[in-house]
């Protein structure tokens, strides 16, 4: 239902366009993105199971890595099965509540996501530097709480987010997103009253999770390759950065995707609408993908 005020309206559910631009190809996209997505699913829960099951992967990173696999799931489905729905059955309704719910998701979970890479950082920095000491100093204690703590940090940064939106943003130009989700610029725009507030808070909590995770995780490495440099042989100089290897590559796959659609969506104002949207959901779907592969090259057991 719809409450005029002018030109404005408040509505109580909004509709997502999918891949606008490219509407008529929509059941087309929908093999590559179904199948990227139940990939990721399959691969994600492989990982989680394989942890589980066998113990001499009971480890710190091995942890960390199954907190990575249960974001990954979170982000990739908050998200891919709707998308689906407006491919296949022009399912593009979406309830105002639900709206703020997946905006949400995917906000909080990407920021958990920095935190847990940042927390497996620490966990390298840790056992290149005093490998006997390991795993008491990353006792599963420990790092459940570092895990708790980045989830913590998510909900504490974005959980205004939605709230701001619900209450300082009451009606829109339009209940038609250009987008395949409720993404927070994508609805912001749309809002008739001055979103100002709103804008800077999501702008700064963008940036503060980006450059300060991404600078304490270079700082650790910094410190690592100091360690690393200090090893007798180069055997064991390579054998230790081989350890640091995935995370170095899941690091570059979760950032690099991030900046590049954030860098477009703020200043490549000449970028189609549809280009805009689909790094958009490749960078919730690249992620989830190809982390297993990334860790399961150095692990004979997964």
């Amino acid at each position: 239902m719809l409450t005029f005020h002018n030109i404005c309206w408040a509505p109580s559910s909004f509709q997502l366009t999918g891949i606008p631009g490219l509407e008529s190809q929509h059941l087309w996209l929908s093999i590559p993105f179904g199948s990227m997505y139940l990939v990721a699913v399959v691969r994600n829960v492989t990982i989680l199971a394989v942890v589980r099951v066998e113990c001499s992967l009971q480890q710190p990173m091995y942890f960390f890595l199954c907190m990575l696999a249960v974001i990954d799931l979170v982000l990739s489905t908050s998200t891919m099965p709707k998308l689906l729905g407006i491919f296949w059955f022009g399912a593009g309704d979406i309830g105002l509540a639900a709206c703020l719910a997946q905006m949400f998701l995917i906000r909080c979970f990407a920021t958990v996501e920095s935190g847990i890479f940042l927390a497996m950082a620490f966990d390298r920095y840790v056992a290149v530097r005093d490998p006997l000491h390991h795993t008491t100093v990353l006792t599963h204690a420990v790092v459940g709480r570092l895990g708790l703590a980045a989830l913590l940090r998510g909900v504490l940064y974005i959980g205004p987010l939605p709230l701001m939106i619900r209450l300082q943003l009451p009606i829109y130009k339009s209940r038609i997103i250009s987008h395949s989700y409720c993404e927070h610029m994508a609805v912001v725009t749309l809002a008739c009253s001055d979103s100002r507030v709103n804008n800077v808070y999501g702008l700064s909590i963008g940036f503060l999770v980006l450059i300060l995770d991404s600078a304490a995780i270079a700082a650790s490495y910094v410190m690592i390759f100091r360690a690393v440099m200090g090893l007798a042989t180069p055997e064991a100089r390579l054998k230790t950065l081989e350890t640091c290897g995935s995370h170095i590559c899941a690091i570059l796959i979760f950032y690099v995707p991030i900046a590049v659609s954030s860098l477009i969506h703020r200043f490549g104002h000449h970028v189609s609408p549809s280009i805009h949207t689909l790094l958009a959901n490749f960078y919730l779907l690249i992620p989830p993908i190809l982390n297993p592969i990334v860790y399961a090259v150095h692990t004979k057991q997964i």
